[in-house]
């Protein structure tokens, strides 16, 4: 959306136009929708559509058309379906519509048939997608079928359909439609040998034409008016058409560049998005999806720097407790569940800016910010009471401790001499350096130094 903006915002005012910034924000989204998903099929589809839009407008069709096509894909799958499936067949037609008169005006009438024919068919599936009662639908639908047959065999025949459905488009001031379709239909009117209404109709909606319209939607009305014209044999005529060859060439050259500039931003932005994910999967427990011993030994050393937000650290030591009976008993396969749903437990009792890790088969730890020795015993005491809740007879034993960023080791370690007190007070519990606090009478219990029991 950010990029359409800067888009209309460019149109406008020319201290605003940065294409470059409008490249990089729709590469971006690309590959952060590419990133989130799967994800909400319907928030992705309308993520495609508007990605698409913002290509198409910069007129990179290649680009804009697997957008559309995995829009429409996932709208489909949604019950109910609804207009979207209808809005992205339409919006594929006029693509591939404008992307065959731009082949026209830079000399290559082969590939803009191949254009017209695909722009056919999704006309003909939004004509079959539309509500039979939405007449709206249906007459921008059998509109683009219309323009799509234009160059094709019969084009009286086109003629006749595109008045038939364009017509009640003008008449309720739809004039975008209307306009789009002026061009096929002077075209399908000249080849059936109506030349000179054809001729009449371009003048007349090119004389009509407000200030605001877009320049593509000019430049195809004012090509067809030039070959219109061209027709009668002048020299001028001619003439002018050949400078409008000119510019609609240096046009497309202009597009197949920013193309190439989009690939390549687009290259380096799956790079940047892949090295992340490696990265990630790197520092990632594969079981349980927390951070593993990796991340959480540079987060250590980040934490022994003194870096910001590293004041007031504690740490909680968390071991599991009868974990190794559950895997002989039932199997490693209700182990990896049970550490499964105990990481997911733990994780919800973390903060933002605290960091829970996985550091060994069943053991945990979580480094905890901002935080005094009392305020890191009940987030202790809140995880042994969540994992209990969990019912698996697995439960965890706390070792809990705080100290300074700088003797985050000595924290570590007494934190770790708290959770084997903990496991020798029948675990199920949480122990800190200075109290002994169980959750289930809350009874605080002194130790007989600070570093251990």
């Amino acid at each position: 959306m950010r990029a359409m903006l800067r888009i209309v915002l460019g149109d406008s005012d020319p201290g605003e136009h940065d294409v470059d910034a409008v490249l990089r924000d729709l590469a971006d989204a690309e590959a952060e929708t590419e990133a989130a998903e799967p994800g909400d099929p319907q928030v992705a589809s309308s993520a495609h559509n508007l990605i698409a839009i913002g290509y198409f407008t910069l007129r990179l069709y290649e680009l804009a058309d697997p957008h559309y096509t995995t829009a429409y894909e996932m709208a489909a799958r949604l019950e109910p379906a609804g207009p979207v499936p209808v809005t992205v067949q339409l919006n594929l037609a006029e693509l591939h519509l404008a992307w065959a008169l731009e082949l026209y005006r830079v000399g290559q009438p082969g590939e803009a048939e191949k254009h017209s024919m695909i722009a056919g068919s999704h006309g003909q599936l939004a004509w079959q997608l539309a509500p039979a009662d939405s007449s709206y639908w249906r007459n921008v639908a059998g509109m683009y079928v219309g323009c799509a047959r234009a160059d094709g065999d019969d084009p009286a025949g086109a003629a006749e359909q595109i008045r038939l459905h364009a017509e009640p488009l003008r008449s309720g001031q739809y004039l975008d439609w209307w306009r789009f379709s002026v061009p096929f239909l002077a075209v399908a009117l000249a080849r059936s040998g109506r030349r000179d209404e054809a001729l009449a109709l371009v003048e007349q909606v090119i004389a009509e034409l407000p200030a605001d319209i877009e320049w593509y939607n000019v430049a195809a009305l004012t090509h067809t008016h030039a070959i219109l014209l061209s027709t009668t044999g002048t020299a001028d005529l001619r003439a002018t058409l050949r400078y409008g060859d000119c510019l609609a060439a240096a046009l497309w050259r202009q597009r197949l560049q920013t193309l190439h500039a989009v690939r390549t931003l687009r290259s380096l932005q799956q790079l940047r998005v892949e090295h992340a994910h490696i990265s990630r999967s790197a520092d990632t427990d594969a079981l349980t999806g927390v951070p593993n011993r990796r991340a959480f030994d540079r987060e250590l050393l980040r934490r022994a720097g003194g870096g910001p937000g590293t004041e007031g650290t504690a740490v909680l030591i968390i071991d599991l407790d009868k974990f190794k009976p559950l895997n002989d008993r039932h199997g490693h396969a209700a182990g990896d569940r049970a550490l499964k749903a105990i990481a997911t437990a733990l994780t919800a009792e973390t903060r933002a800016g605290d960091m829970l890790a996985r550091i060994g088969g069943d053991e945990f730890c979580v480094l905890l910010t901002a935080v005094d020795v009392e305020g890191a015993a009940r987030i202790a005491e809140r995880m042994v009471r969540c994992v209990r809740e969990l019912d698996l007879t697995v439960t965890v034993s706390i070792g809990v401790a705080a100290g300074t960023a700088e003797a985050v080791s000595d924290t570590l370690a007494r934190a770790d001499h708290a959770m084997y007190a903990a496991k020798a007070a029948g675990g199920d519990q949480s122990h800190c350096g200075q109290v002994s606090t169980s959750v289930r009478d809350s009874a605080c219990m002194p130790w007989a130094s600070a570093t251990g029991p």
